[in-house]
């Protein structure tokens, strides 16, 4: 996929869509499916300078980004979500998306992974000592990103329905170079403490309970110590004993030092792993336009 296909398929214009150097379980991105219909308005033209080397320990910086999308089935309403948003994460600091529904918090985390493409702004991410403003990254970059630097974090599974769970949750390791006796042992330890039966390790979890295949998400998720975190409300639906495992591994993230954004609804796991909230209100009401065919 060249750069300019991989810009389309953040921006909603392609139905599906597979970025190169993606081989393994996931055929295709597991967010980019849910922007069929969706389109943005223009491409960022204007990139700044890097950020400034600070005392803190910076991670993340967010560069007051815009996103409208474009809904071309409901005669080219435009619908503005995110407004001049700016963010600052360090490295062992966990930073909790705020708000009422449609405030955006899903859309601007869905931009700090490069799903969605931002209209200006900039997002600048700390990878192997260098940064990089995902914004204007080609597609091959924004892999590297994800392989190495920048985990995401869903209540949702989305792999190849004949994989068997140790497999789903081994494999980012596995893409590392890490060997395969000690991908193994981590992604038990993460299932065990997820309390996925070992009766389960070897059936694909398309065959699981939704809250199981949540718990082999999770674990997917955390068995790389990406340098940056993205959580999509990863305790959603979970019983007491299971979201408190999950924010005990939120808990170590952050005393190794990783920067994490998160979404939580449940107000006593957000109060206890927050370290700021940012909160999101609604962009300016959507304006109806009609945009030539």
């Amino acid at each position: 996929m060249d750069v300019e296909q991989s810009r389309r398929c953040r921006r909603g214009g392609l139905p599906s869509c597979s970025i190169a150097g993606t081989e393994g379980l996931w055929i295709t991105d597991a967010l980019a499916s849910e922007t069929i219909a969706l389109s943005e308005i223009t491409v960022p033209s204007e990139t700044k300078h890097k950020p400034r080397p600070t005392m803190n320990p910076l991670q993340l910086r967010v560069e007051n980004i815009s996103k409208t999308f474009v809904l071309h089935h409901q005669h080219g309403i435009r619908l503005p979500v995110l407004h001049q948003i700016s963010l600052e994460v360090n490295r062992g600091e966990c930073v909790v998306l705020h708000g009422h529904s449609g405030s955006g918090k899903s859309t601007l985390l869905r931009s700090l992974y490069a799903n969605y493409l931002p209209d200006s702004g900039h997002i600048w991410i700390k990878h192997q000592g260098e940064w990089i403003d995902i914004v204007a990254a080609e597609a091959r970059q924004i892999m590297a990103v994800r392989h190495h630097t920048v985990g995401w974090v869903s209540q949702f599974l989305r792999v190849i329905p004949r994989i068997s769970a140790l497999n789903v949750v081994m494999q980012p390791l596995l893409e590392l170079g890490v060997d395969r006796h000690t991908c193994q042992q981590r992604a038990q330890d993460l299932l065990t403490r997820l309390n996925v039966p070992p009766r389960l390790w070897d059936l694909a979890p398309s065959t699981f309970s939704g809250g199981e295949q949540q718990r082999v998400n999770i674990a997917r998720g955390f068995i790389v110590d990406y340098p940056i975190l993205l959580l999509d409300e990863p305790t959603a639906s979970l019983d007491s004993a299971n979201s408190a495992a999950v924010v005990s591994l939120i808990d170590e993230a952050k005393q190794r030092g990783a920067a994490i954004v998160g979404i939580f609804h449940d107000e006593s796991v957000r109060n206890h792993v927050s370290d700021r909230l940012l909160t999101m209100t609604p962009a300016p009401s959507e304006i109806r336009t009609e945009i030539p065919v």
